[in-house]
């Protein structure tokens, strides 16, 4: 019995080279971790069970066999973040590249059913080579295993990729899969052919970093929701992230401690500009709304003229999507439209609430937008919000226009509560174009155009140029003061709370993709 524990320590021993229980400093550091470092720094003080730490591969190929190390690259299992279950892999770039094997797969796929089946998200931390060119097809197919697990885990449990290293080929298509895709800045790439590729077939000379580097997909691309500077701030990113989420699509995040006081907000009433053309910064509305520095910006460098993330209101979490004037007016976009369409389906999928702030003066105009298909992108935010079946409450700041009004989710297309401010204008379009439509004829016959034209626009801006013609039809539940924002709000999620609604009978939709 003893050589029999003798030879099992030995063969763990040697499982946990590369990093074995080191537990760094959580002061932030530029070095790179191992893959045992990151799962240790990541998971609550001695809470992680690893499993498959003596799996092998199994080829014999090209000397393979001479060639074994224990976990085969790849450190697979489960523990607690913060008290909470998680299920968790991490490559081992030290093996092999970290390339996916046959075994390296299983082991991988092995979590993910447990944690689909348990009901616990699932936190993958790349760094890879790619596939094992040793194995052929067997690795591919260890690649299509993943990629199935990762659809039928969707809005089922939240799932989080970090890339920590490299990730090329086909290895990219599971962290697109999955909820939020997490870089490292100046250490992880992605991309599906690498730069000598590129270079031979469009004769493009590019980086590894400018190709596929943590800046380009979270400016770019919008690949990355979230980059970091070094690997424990993405670590600590990771835990952030999961504390606004629930473990899994039956339950609501955890809820913290709130007592509801007077909760006037001041400072609100000053953020909006007397002119009407003139932008204003919409986090500092976020910030006059949610409870104190929880506002956690998911995509913040991507389509800047929208904001998405979550937040507490009054204890409870909440999704914000969010039109920024600061950029672009805040019209709505092509990048603008998936950017928020994505995060509106997941906060629908895992029971988040949504805030929409509202101050959008249409979509934007142009042949680049046309040719890009603005019709159809925009038609994906116009399909998430209607098939949300969350709590959802609108607050219009200011200007709601054109179609962009009945997207930024309107009474009509179901919004529970719509609120708006006394600054807000509910309209067609703004009164100076509307004025020169309606009153073309007038203008064109008054001695002074100028004059005449300026007169109309202030007679529809008085008639709508506000939200009071919006509220006499039912469209705005209530005109209120920016002071009370928050209080109306935190009241209104309140009441929803319990909202229940009974979807028609289909094996799915056909959002356009």
């Amino acid at each position: 019995m003893k050589s029999k524990i003798n030879t099992l320590n030995e063969k763990l021993s040697q499982a946990y080279l590369g990093g074995g229980q080191v537990r760094i400093d959580k002061q932030h550091t530029n070095k790179k971790l191992t893959a045992r470092e990151r799962v240790n720094y990541l998971l609550d003080d001695g809470s992680f069970e690893e499993i498959g730490a003596l799996v092998t591969h199994r080829t014999k190929d090209f000397g393979m066999e001479k060639q074994k190390f224990y976990g085969d690259g790849v450190v697979t299992g489960y523990g607690t973040i913060n008290g909470k279950l998680v299920y968790i892999f991490a490559q081992d770039f030290t093996v092999f590249g970290g390339s996916l094997s046959e075994t390296h797969a299983e082991k991988i796929c092995k979590v993910m059913d447990l944690a689909v089946k348990v009901g616990a998200p699932m936190i993958g931390l790349n760094d890879s080579g790619g596939a094992r060119i040793q194995e052929g097809v067997r690795s591919l197919g260890g690649y299509a295993d993943i990629f199935y697990r990762n659809v039928q885990a969707s809005g089922v449990i939240p799932q989080i990729s970090a890339i920590m290293g490299p990730c090329a080929g086909g290895a990219v298509y599971s962290p697109a899969m999955t909820d939020f895709t997490m870089m490292v800045e100046g250490t992880s790439y992605m991309f599906v052919t690498g730069p000598n590729v590129v270079k031979t077939v469009t004769n493009e000379e590019v980086t590894s970093e400018e190709l596929g580097g943590a800046s380009t997909h979270s400016t770019k691309s919008g690949v990355a929701h979230i980059t970091s500077t070094n690997d424990v701030e993405c670590l600590e990113d990771i835990k952030r992230l999961l504390s606004y989420l629930p473990q899994n699509n039956t339950e609501t995040p955890t809820r913290f401690p709130f007592e509801l006081k007077d909760e006037v907000r001041e400072s609100l009433s000053s953020i909006i500009p007397d002119n009407a053309n003139k932008p204003y910064d919409m986090h500092e509305v976020i910030s006059g709304i949610i409870d104190a520095d929880s506002f956690y910006e998911i995509h913040k460098d991507y389509a800047e003229n929208i904001i998405v993330g979550f937040a507490r209101l009054g204890g409870r979490s909440v999704g914000i999507v969010a039109n920024q004037p600061m950029y672009l007016a805040g019209v709505l976009d092509v990048n603008s439209a998936k950017k928020a369409a994505r995060f509106v389906r997941f906060c629908d999928a895992f029971n988040i609430p949504l805030l929409v702030l509202e101050d959008v003066p249409g979509f934007l105009p142009g042949t680049d937008q046309e040719w890009d298909g603005i019709i159809v992108h925009g038609a994906k935010l116009l399909y998430a919000f209607s098939e949300a079946t969350i709590p959802r409450v609108t607050v219009i700041t200011r200007k709601a226009y054109g179609g962009a009004y009945d997207v930024m989710n309107s009474k009509h297309i179901g919004a529970d509560m719509n609120f708006a401010w006394p600054s807000a204008e509910i309209a067609v379009m703004g009164a100076k174009g509307a004025a020169e439509i309606i009153f073309k004829k007038e203008i064109n016959a008054a001695e002074d155009k100028e004059a005449k034209w300026k007169e109309k626009e202030a007679e529809y801006a008085e008639l709508f140029a506000n939200p009071y013609s919006a509220a006499e039809r039912g469209f705005i539940d209530e005109v209120i003061l920016p002071k009370d924002t928050r209080r109306k709000l935190i009241k209104a999620f309140s009441m929803l709370e319990s909202k229940e609604v009974e979807k028609p009978k289909r094996k799915h939709g056909n959002i356009p993709l």
